[in-house]
């Protein structure tokens, strides 16, 4: 049968995406939205897992793929980025990166890649979030500006290995870029006794149960705390989010894009 590239008047339109990682929970969820998207399609994935049968080609790494893709959606893990990245830069293929915990190295390999290439990264992809990335910096201007402390809270299931997750660690530098970058970071209040530094951001992680996430931003003044949450009850949204990326960047030139640049094009 016909994929929906095969028809005529649509293959320019089509977005085909490579999905490294496909296998795993938010690669089979984005198989699911992509499928239900007229204008993409995924024409190859990328897993060690080969347990599960797709409609399209599975490779074991992303160096053996021999399917043309317009763009790369990336869920897997840190460990497999750096194979990634040097496929995306040598082949000029766009990258939607999606991994978190990345180390510093990794982070610069990120850099080089995007000036050879479209290199899209972003430690949430749902819209929701990179929403609230802009509204707390306005709130923050303003109440921590007053004085009001600022605190993160973030909840995930029991089987996230990285805490905080990216997602918090970005909620606390969108705070402290809004207010000139005054403030660090404090992630545990056990080894000293001592009262809060008016300049630090406190960012604490729960990790329980089913938990798909959820962040909450509290400024906390004299009598009153003003909340900013935000609460994903499926991994839905962060697929949506992530093939809306991937239709942004097709064709874009080289450089390095976030969540942001998606809303701002919608």
């Amino acid at each position: 049968m016909a994929s929906a590239a095969d028809v005529p008047g649509r293959r320019e339109k089509m977005t085909r995406i490579i999905m490294h990682g496909c296998n795993g929970k938010m690669g089979q969820v984005i198989t699911r939205i992509a499928a239900e998207d007229p204008e993409t399609e995924i024409v190859a994935g990328v897993d060690l897992n080969d347990s599960i049968k797709n409609d399209y080609p599975v490779f074991r790494t992303i160096g053996e793929c021999s399917v043309e893709g317009d763009v790369i959606i990336d869920f897997s893990n840190a460990a497999a980025a750096d194979a990634l990245l040097e496929y995306s830069r040598s082949r000029h293929i766009p990258v939607v990166l999606c991994t978190t915990g990345l180390s510093e190295a990794q982070l610069e390999l990120v850099r080089q890649a995007s000036r050879e290439t479209a290199v899209l990264k972003s430690a949430n992809m749902s819209m929701g979030v990179n929403t609230i990335l802009k509204l707390v910096q306005e709130a923050a201007r303003v109440l921590a500006g007053a004085g009001y402390d600022m605190e993160i809270v973030e909840m995930h299931h029991n089987q996230k290995v990285d805490a905080p997750s990216g997602t918090a660690l970005a909620l606390a530098d969108a705070l402290n870029e809004a207010m000139g970058g005054q403030y660090h970071y404090r992630y545990d209040r056990t080894g000293a006794r001592e009262k809060r530094d008016p300049k630090e951001i406190g960012i604490q992680a729960v990790r329980g149960g089913s938990i798909v996430g959820d962040h909450q931003v509290l400024f906390c003044g004299p009598d009153e705390v003003v909340e900013i949450r935000h609460t994903a009850y499926s991994r839905s949204i962060f697929a949506k989010g992530a093939v809306q990326a991937a239709k942004f960047l097709k064709g874009k030139e080289a450089g390095l894009y976030d969540m942001s640049d998606v809303i701002s094009a919608c």
